[in-house]
């Protein structure tokens, strides 16, 4: 548990630092649990992020930009009435817990002065989103309700008094001493991390297990010092917000020494909280959307597998096409031996040297004649299965491929991406059309996803089949220079030059790495070549493309460096 009390203490520190008696000029609510409000103060605009979400919830800073539906949520409308233009005056923490109260200030519809508080409560999947009149202490709404059949102890609905989540008898870790310290532990009996976390409130495993780790095998007091230690760098605001890469990311607000891995240094704990939930909470939203789609896409891929197992038995069968043509020779030159209702025959083989006997399974429902013919129409279909079965096999095997090119593109797709992969299923032929679908219009122009490299070049990228085509065949310029990993499923890639830095080069390669099927591998194969040599095939599926006269560079995706290189 990263965001505890601590974290949530030292997080509200930094937000009345950059956005007290700041104005609240605009609400949104891109997602389901997610409200971006966004704060202009200290001369400039802040984007705040309020996260209910029951796996990524947090309060922060954002830089990270959001879709906002069509039709703001009614959620988002209440706020908007409520908030829009009024002060924060004040922004606190509720005791150690994991509750961050604004404070706020303005004018109601008629003019007069109104009290307003919004609560954020980062409890995992209890996190909420709570709007209250202060004077009233009123619940006006929140993101998610809770009925009384939910939760007994207290109702989060539209009118009801704001009750506080219940409390824990723990001691205040800001106000501990040594003794304090070590009369809530008990040396003798269970595990002291899991001690530290009952006994005081704010801290989390992560932190008690840093502590343990701090004061190494030393006395009994080591683990006092160390607790007290890193409890005054929270009250002294000495903070290094940092991420640690290693079997799993984890971030905290200090540099935890306890976790093996890469250290990832940030200024704010805004800054890293924008790191760590990159594309995560999209991802989830996107799993979510095209859960349907990625299950469909898998099926149809296995379906294709399983063919291809039962084709190649086909063409197994078809290659003893000329002995179903010996057989049925055979048998013709014995019908005078054969009698209805026999279930083999034996026969001399005559194109033997050695003239040996060859035993002939028959089928005792048919007359001589017809076990005879029903041996050369096998010999026939045999022979005529190789030619078409190879055919069928190769198909198969684009299937897959195409397949599992759109596999790979749901993995880093936005949810509008979700919905052009859609649109591209319906357009093949692999799902019905929506009526939706049929009345968009046609020229419209995919949007791709657009980087600048160190030295000020352009680099587009395209993230679904669509915006490949688009990319590769309208929006990029013959001379400029295309970029694909090599074999393996991945977008196109175009640096708006014709003449790029080897800088540039190896920067677009590692955003064609990142946005492929290899972006957790290292030296992954990219390949370059201009535009022009770039070509698609007559009737290949969308995004299929074949080229020549290319190059290979090998890079190791880094998404701190796609990061950087994002518009």
């Amino acid at each position: 548990m990263s965001f505890d009390g601590l974290f949530t203490r030292a997080m509200t520190k930094e937000l009345k630092n950059e956005v007290v008696n700041g104005r609240i000029n605009k609400i949104h609510q891109p997602y389901k649990n997610e409200i971006i409000m966004v704060i202009r103060a200290n001369g400039k605009n802040h984007k705040l992020l309020l996260s209910a979400h029951p796996s990524y919830s947090r309060v922060q800073l954002t830089k990270e930009d959001y879709e906002n539906p069509p039709v703001p949520p009614m959620f988002c409308m209440l706020l908007r009435k409520h908030l829009e233009g009024y002060i924060i005056e004040d922004i606190r923490q509720s005791d150690l817990d994991r509750m961050i109260v604004f404070e706020v200030k303005g004018r109601n519809e008629i003019g007069d002065v109104s009290y307003k508080q919004l609560i954020i409560e980062v409890m995992g999947r209890h996190s909420n989103i709570i709007l209250v009149d202060k004077e009233r202490n009123m619940i006006l709404d929140s993101i998610k309700h809770l009925s009384p059949s939910m939760n007994t102890h207290r109702t989060v609905l539209p009118g009801h008094e704001y009750v506080m989540p219940p409390q824990q008898d723990k001691r205040n870790p800001l106000e501990a001493s040594d003794e304090d310290v070590l009369r809530a532990l008990d040396f003798n009996s269970g595990r002291l991390d899991k001690q530290i976390v009952q006994s005081f409130s704010g801290v989390s495993p992560l932190f008690a297990k840093e502590v343990l780790h701090r004061a190494g095998l030393g006395k009994q007091t080591a683990i006092a010092d160390s607790f007290l230690g890193l409890i005054g760098l929270v009250k002294e605001n000495q903070l290094s917000p940092t991420l640690t890469i290693g079997e799993k990311e984890v971030f905290y607000w200090l540099e935890l020494e306890h976790i093996e891995g890469e250290k990832l240094s940030f200024s704010s704990l805004s800054e890293l909280l924008d790191r760590f939930f990159y594309q995560k909470a999209a991802r989830d939203r996107v799993k979510q959307q095209g859960n349907d789609l990625e299950r469909f896409i898998r099926n149809e891929r296995d379906k294709n597998v399983n063919k291809i197992d039962k084709l190649k038995q086909t063409l197994e069968d078809a290659q003893q096409a000329d002995r179903f043509q010996l057989l049925g020779e055979l048998l013709t030159s014995n019908l005078y031996a054969v009698e209805r209702g026999m279930k083999e025959i034996s026969v001399v083989n005559y194109y033997d040297e050695n003239g040996e006997s060859i035993t002939i399974p028959l089928n005792p429902q048919k007359s001589p004649s017809e076990n005879a013919q029903r041996y050369f129409s096998r010999y026939q279909k045999a022979k005529n299965a190789i030619e078409i079965v190879n055919e069928q096999i190769e198909k198969a095997e684009e299937e897959i491929v195409y397949l599992e090119q759109l596999l790979q593109q749901l993995e880093s797709a936005s949810t509008k991406d979700v919905e052009e992969i859609r649109e591209e299923l319906e357009e093949e032929g692999y799902l019905r059309a929506r009526k939706q679908t049929k009345k968009k219009k046609s020229n419209v122009k995919p949007v791709l996803e657009s980087y600048t490299s160190s030295d000020g070049t352009q680099i587009l990228v395209g993230k679904n089949n669509k915006q490949n085509d688009y990319l590769t065949s309208k929006a990029a310029g013959k001379d400029e220079i295309w970029l694909h990993t090599k074999d393996i499923p991945g977008s196109h890639v175009v640096i708006k030059s014709q003449d790029p830095s080897d800088q540039t080069i190896k920067e677009a390669a590692n955003i064609a790495a990142y946005f492929s099927k290899a972006r957790e591998s290292s030296s992954v194969p990219v390949d370059f070549t201009p535009v022009k040599q770039v070509k698609k095939p007559k009737g290949a599926k969308p995004g299929f493309v074949i080229y020549e006269g290319q190059q290979t560079v090998y890079v190791t995706p880094d998404l701190d460096l796609v990061r950087s290189l994002k518009n």
